[in-house]
C-alpha cells in the first residue's frame, strides 16, 4: 500500500491515535523501543518498492525521523505500530493520512510476516477508526499495480476501484498506481452484513 502525498492539514479528519485490538494485533502508537525492529523489517528493499516515502537503505537515522513524525502527526491522520498481541513483537506500521483527496489508508507488514493476514486485520481495524472517529464520507486507498497482496487486502476491506495514477516513490520512481475508495454508506452496509 502507499501513501500518496503529503500530509494535508484538515482538522475534520483529526484522530487521537486510541490503541486498538484486534484478534491477533495490538495498533498503538510506535515508540523508541520499536527501533531496532523497525529498522530490521523496513530495511528491505521489497518493502521500499512498495511504497512512496519508505526510503532503502533504512537504519536507526530513518527509524527515529519516522517517530518524530509520527509523535508530531496533526492537521488529521494517524500512525500505528503493528504489533503481536501474543508476543508484543513489531510486524509493521499502519496509517490514516489527511492528503488533498481526502483520508488515506496506509500500511506496511515486514516480510517475515507476509501471508499470514496482518495486514487485512489491521487495515479493518483502521477502516473502522476512520469512519467511527472522524465525519470524512469517503476512505481513499492505493497499491502499485504490481502489487497483488495489497490488492487483495484493499479488495477484502470493501473498496472499489476508482481508477489509476501514478506514483513518485522514493525508491522506484515514478510508478503506476490503482486507486481505491470505500463510502462511508457502503462501509456501514459491509458491518452490518457481518453480524449475520
Amino acid at each position: 500500500m502507499v501513501a500518496e502525498k503529503e500530509d494535508f492539514e484538515d482538522e475534520r479528519l483529526s484522530i487521537d491515535c486510541p490503541i486498538l485490538l484486534t484478534e491477533r494485533l495490538v495498533l498503538r502508537p510506535p515508540h523508541e523501543d520499536d527501533i531496532p525492529e523497525l529498522v530490521q523489517l523496513a530495511d528491505n528493499r521489497h518493502v521500499a518498492e512498495m511504497l512512496s516515502r519508505m526510503p532503502h537503505p533504512y537504519g536507526e537515522a530513518e527509524a527515529r525521523a519516522f517517530l518524530s513524525m509520527a509523535r508530531a502527526k496533526r492537521g488529521g491522520g494517524v500512525v500505528y505500530a503493528i504489533t503481536l498481541a501474543d508476543s508484543g513483537a513489531f510486524v509493521g506500521s499502519a496509517g490514516l493520512n489527511a492528503t488533498d483527496r481526502g483520508l488515506e489508508l496506509g500500511y506496511w507488514i515486514g516480510e517475515p510476516y507476509w501471508k499470514r493476514g496482518y495486514a487485512t486485520e489491521a487495515a479493518h481495524a483502521l477502516v473502522d477508526l476512520a469512519f467511527r472517529a472522524t465525519d470524512a464520507n469517503v476512505l481513499n486507498v492505493s497499491c502499485r499495480v504490481i502489487n497483488p497482496a495489497s490488492r487483495r487486502v484493499i479488495h477484502k476491506c470493501g473498496f472499489q476501484y476508482a481508477g489509476q495514477g501514478m506514483l513518485n516513490s522514493i525508491v522506484a520512481g515514478q510508478v503506476p498506481v490503482e486507486r481505491y475508495r470505500l463510502d462511508r454508506k457502503t462501509w456501514a452496509s459491509l458491518r452490518s452484513w457481518a453480524r449475520f
